[in-house]
Order: structure tokens, then C-alpha cells, then sequence
């Protein structure tokens, strides 16, 4: 990005949180003190992640988060959590939790005025696209996506040009620019519904080129790709996984759709966060190792203490821009608003209805 859109992005940016402090008007900064009473209030909480936050860490998490709960109630506010964000967020502040799409239809359901997205920008959009008479704040509009800027709306347009006829698919993955170019999203869950859902030979699935692969692998349609990738999950190899059994062959492993095909293929389990959880749940593995975002399996042991995580540990630069500090100036300053023009947001919301809504 130019200097020149750098500066008409911070405008944009400044004007939105001054229209957001307009509407909602700013509130006095909470006192931050380990008192007796938020140790009390916030001691259930402690409970679900003992096991992962030192004790000593958590008089000085515990007023955060206290303050936070409290503001939600005060701001008619709900905390969306992503899988990726860490324990004392995913556990301590959220009130929703989820994969990305999970998190922007659970947004819809809710009377909550404001919606505070503890994710990357493209979830934000997601949750503004499904919600837009509800105030979007990110708390770090810095938070992006490897993948999801990978690809531009005149990127899919020259897409369509030069393969006309062939439907474009996008993963959720990406910005409402590119959504409304699109003739539908797909998550990584239902990826092959969707692709099969055509019923013509040829598909695009963009713009992660290893889900495209994945999915292909397991259809006769053939599915053209995007080269784009999540530099978390592009890191891990087949050759580190088998590494791993070496060390431990009893160890269970299991991975994301957005690794690599041959890294797939030496797992015992692919799927999507929400059944990489369900299948921990469900199977009930002595020991696991999930390959995916490192914050997702502390979250998950927290509800599943009884396995043992093995962390390979790649975190997601962009998701640890949120924390607790953040959401809580998101919410007494009411900042960042994240915005979608209108007439993007209505053909977005289009190819995400149609995925929402295809039977199975």
C-alpha cells in the first residue's frame, strides 16, 4: 500500500471511531486492581485454564478481563472469539466461540448492539456483512491475513474473464471485496459440498491453494486454484510429522485442510477447527498433536484435560495483535470500527447466503 492510501486509510479509520464514539459516547477507563472482589468474581474462570495459565500470570489478567465482562454488560456489547485467539481471551472474555463463519451467524442471533471481533479483518467484514445494522469494532485494525490478501476483487475478475462460465468459488478466508466478485463461500467443512454442489466439471476454489488441492483429492471435479496460502499452516511439513511418530509412535495427529496435501495425507485426522474439537471430543485420544494454529490446542485443553496436547507451536502473527488490553480499549473507546460499503456488503452477503443456505 502507498503512502498516499496509507493516509486515506487512517481518515477512514479516524472518522469511523469518531461516528462509533458519536453513537455510543466514551466511558471512563476501568481501575485495574487485584481486589478482593475480581479475584472472586473472575475464580470460575481461573478453573477452566489453571492448567495452562501459571498462577502466578493470573492477578494480572483477572482485572482485564473483570473490566471487560463488566463493559460488555454496560455497552450491550458480545465478544466473538476465534479457535486461534489464546486462553485468556477464548476462555476469560468471549461469549462466542468458533470458526470464522461460526462466529459472524452466531453474531446475527444475538441482541447485542456491538460486536467485538477478537479475529483478523476479513472476520470482522464477515461478522458486518451478516449483522450490518450492528457496530463491527476489531481491537488492532492491523490484525490481517496472509491468505486473505493474497487475492483482490480485480484478481477474481480476471478470473471469470479468462475462464468464463467456470464458477468461483472463495473460501471465507478473504475480504467482502472478493466475496461479492464471487458466485459463492465455502468453509473448509463444507469445501466439497459446495464444489460439487455445481454439477459441472470444472470449479475455482480460492484462494488457498492446499484446501483447493485437499478438495480436490477427494472429488472427479476438477478444481482450479489460487496460489495463495496461510503462512501458519504452509509451514508444517511431512517430513516433521513423520519425525513426530518417530519420536512418539502413539501419538494421534491431526490437521487442517489449509496444510499441504502431503502433510494431510500423514495425518490420522483432517478437518476444520470446529471437527479437529469435535473429533478430540469424540475420540478421546491418550495423546494428540494438533496441526493448526498453536492457541487453538491450549484452548482445547482446557475442555479436554485429560489429553495430552503435543504442541508443534506456529502461531498466527496477525491474531496475536488481539489481546486482552485491546478489547478493552475497543470497548471504552470504542475503537477500531470496521465498515463495508453497502453496495459490496449486499453481493457479499449473497455468496455467503447461498452457502449458508445450500442443502446437504
Amino acid at each position: 500500500m502507498t503512502n498516499a492510501r496509507n493516509a486515506t486509510a487512517r481518515r477512514i479509520e479516524q472518522n469511523s471511531n469518531a461516528l462509533a464514539i458519536d453513537r455510543f459516547g466514551k466511558i471512563a477507563y476501568p481501575a485495574l486492581a487485584y481486589t478482593p472482589e475480581v479475584a472472586e468474581a473472575t475464580a470460575p474462570i481461573y478453573e477452566k485454564v489453571k492448567h495452562i495459565v501459571p498462577a502466578i500470570e493470573w492477578p494480572a489478567l483477572a482485572p482485564t478481563i473483570h473490566a471487560i465482562n463488566r463493559l460488555k454488560k454496560e455497552r450491550n456489547a458480545v465478544v466473538l472469539a476465534h479457535n486461534y485467539m489464546t486462553p485468556d481471551i477464548f476462555h476469560g472474555v468471549a461469549d462466542i466461540v468458533g470458526d470464522s463463519l461460526q462466529l459472524a451467524i452466531e453474531a446475527t442471533r444475538t441482541d447485542a448492539e456491538i460486536i467485538i471481533q477478537c479475529g483478523v479483518h476479513f472476520m470482522a467484514e464477515t461478522s458486518k456483512i451478516l449483522s450490518p445494522e450492528k457496530t463491527v469494532l476489531i481491537p488492532d485494525m492491523r490484525a490481517g491475513c496472509s491468505l486473505a490478501e493474497s487475492i483482490t476483487a480485480e484478481d477474481v475478475r480476471g478470473l471469470r474473464a479468462r475462464n468464463p462460465g467456470v464458477p468461483i468459488i472463495t473460501y471465507v478466508n478473504t475480504s467482502a471485496d472478493v466475496k461479492a466478485e464471487c458466485d459463492i463461500c465455502c468453509t473448509s467443512s463444507n469445501a466439497l459440498q459446495v464444489v460439487e454442489s455445481f454439477g459441472v466439471d470444472r470449479v475455482f476454489l480460492i484462494p488457498d491453494k492446499y484446501l483447493a488441492a485437499n478438495v480436490g483429492n477427494k472429488t472427479d471435479v476438477e478444481v482450479l486454484v489460487w496460489d495463495g496460502a496461510c503462512e501458519v499452516h504452509e509451514r508444517f511439513t511431512a517430513e516433521e510429522l513423520r519425525d513426530y511418530r518417530r519420536i512418539d509412535p502413539d501419538v494421534k495427529i491431526i490437521a487442517h485442510p489449509e496444510c499441504p496435501p502431503e502433510v494431510v495425507a500423514e495425518a490420522d485426522f483432517a478437518g476444520s477447527t470446529a471437527h479437529m474439537i469435535d473429533w478430540v471430543k469424540t475420540e478421546h485420544p491418550k495423546k494428540v498433536m494438533m496441526i493448526t494454529e498453536c492457541s487453538m490446542a491450549d484452548n482445547v485443553a482446557s475442555e479436554a484435560p485429560d489429553v495430552d496436547f503435543v504442541k508443534p507451536c506456529n502461531l498466527c502473527p496477525h491474531m496475536k495483535r488481539i489481546t486482552l488490553g485491546k478489547i478493552l480499549d475497543s470497548l471504552v473507546e470504542m475503537k477500531e470500527e470496521v465498515t463495508v460499503d453497502p453496495v459490496v456488503a449486499e453481493k457479499a452477503r449473497v455468496a455467503v447466503e447461498r452457502m449458508i443456505n445450500l442443502k446437504s
